[in-house]
């Protein structure tokens, strides 16, 4: 829908990176995300897979409005994820595959959604169903080759590249036309933090 796509235009409009917090619990979680935000990385996503999880994106959601910053949350793959992750106070949401069900459930309760997809058929369905920004994953897998091809064909799709994704290979990605690269255990790594804040640098808009 245009008013999906207008809000990850805004949304993903400036760093191109985002921080992905995987099974972190709520400490951790809330320690990684203001080393994202401190960093310069607008976006952070919490994956919901337990309980402990959603309480953990509440609390990111909570500290990240007193920073003007909004959370997404992640690995979607049941429709009733969709309320609990908007109940948290999620803004958008991310799933690791394409589900029209998922998304038109998505669509209806007004929350933005990013499936994944990885194949030409997929971004196709994706795009049927009115969606301009999606989740290549695992990215890594696919290799940045895979994001110059794919823009042929679908020159109006914008990706956030997913999987194996940090300092090292980052750039490569940005190059092949990827919009957002997700980042996770890269944050914990001192060395990877500096080569991150040297890449958000030199991209800086």
């Amino acid at each position: 829908m245009t008013e999906s796509r207008d809000w990850f235009d805004e949304a993903f409009s400036g760093a191109p990176l985002m921080a992905i917090l995987r099974g972190m619990g709520t400490e951790r979680s809330v320690a990684l995300a203001t080393t994202a935000w401190d960093l310069g990385l607008d976006h952070v996503e919490v994956p919901l897979q337990t309980e402990e999880d959603e309480r953990a994106l509440g609390e990111v959601v909570r500290l990240g409005a007193e920073r003007g910053k909004v959370v997404g949350a992640g690995t979607i793959v049941r429709v009733e994820q969709v309320t609990a992750a908007k109940a948290a106070g999620a803004a958008y949401l991310v799933s690791p595959g394409l589900d029209p069900v998922i998304v038109r459930a998505a669509q209806d309760a007004g929350i933005p959604i990013i499936p994944g997809v990885a194949t030409p058929s997929e971004v196709q369905l994706a795009v049927g169903l009115g969606l301009t920004w999606l989740k290549a994953f695992p990215a890594q897998w696919l290799g940045a080759g895979w994001f110059r091809h794919i823009r042929g064909p679908f020159p109006q799709v914008r990706f956030v590249a997913t999987g194996g994704m940090d300092a090292s290979n980052a750039g490569e990605f940005l190059d092949a036309g990827v919009r957002v690269v997700a980042v996770g255990s890269a944050l914990e790594d001192a060395e990877q933090l500096k080569k991150l804040a040297e890449l958000l640098s030199s991209r800086s808009v």
